[in-house]
């Protein structure tokens, strides 16, 4: 998975029917103008950056109804073959970058390891640079908004921006 919210269908099997995908259950609302108001501008910006998102809510729950009322019959349940094409492969610079979130994760719990985690969630984000999850913590531990803070090269609103926020989730493929 690299951003969320995900999901993956598992049958009563324990089978994987749908590989990890954006997988929103209804559109989110923009605050109020009031609301807004009262929030830090970083945390208004973002919001308004996030509702240009491109989400298919409606598709992702008629598809998810249709599976949990037909079961294997749904068309879009996946065979194993067509869940493993579409997933996302794990070669060795990937393998690397989870290796080196997950010690980044590692030393920030331990406490007082801040700066050695931090080498390793940046070396993350340069072997993985669209995996949105492995940026957003690194950056929420620095700034719980996810600004700019000077311990990475950029931040959650620019890189949304950078890339178009109708470009931040992939199209669900149904």
């Amino acid at each position: 998975m690299v951003n969320v919210p995900s999901g993956i269908w598992i049958d009563e099997d324990g089978v994987i029917v749908r590989h990890p995908e954006p997988a929103f259950p209804w559109r989110p609302r923009q605050p109020p103008e009031e609301l807004l108001a009262q929030l830090p501008p970083i945390a208004v910006e973002q919001l308004r950056e996030a509702g240009k998102m491109r989400i298919e809510p409606e598709r992702y729950v008629t598809a998810l109804r249709d599976w949990v009322a037909r079961g294997s019959d749904s068309r879009y349940a996946l065979s194993p073959e067509a869940v493993v094409a579409r997933s996302r492969p794990l070669d060795e610079q990937l393998a690397r970058a989870a290796a080196c979130f997950e010690i980044g994760e590692y030393l920030h719990r331990g406490g007082g390891h801040e700066e050695q985690a931090t080498h390793w969630f940046r070396e993350a984000h340069r072997l993985d640079s669209s995996n949105w999850t492995y940026k957003r913590q690194a950056w929420s531990l620095a700034d719980p908004l996810q600004g700019a803070t000077g311990q990475y090269e950029s931040d959650w609103l620019t890189e949304v921006r950078k890339i178009g926020a109708e470009n931040y989730y992939p199209p669900v493929d149904l």
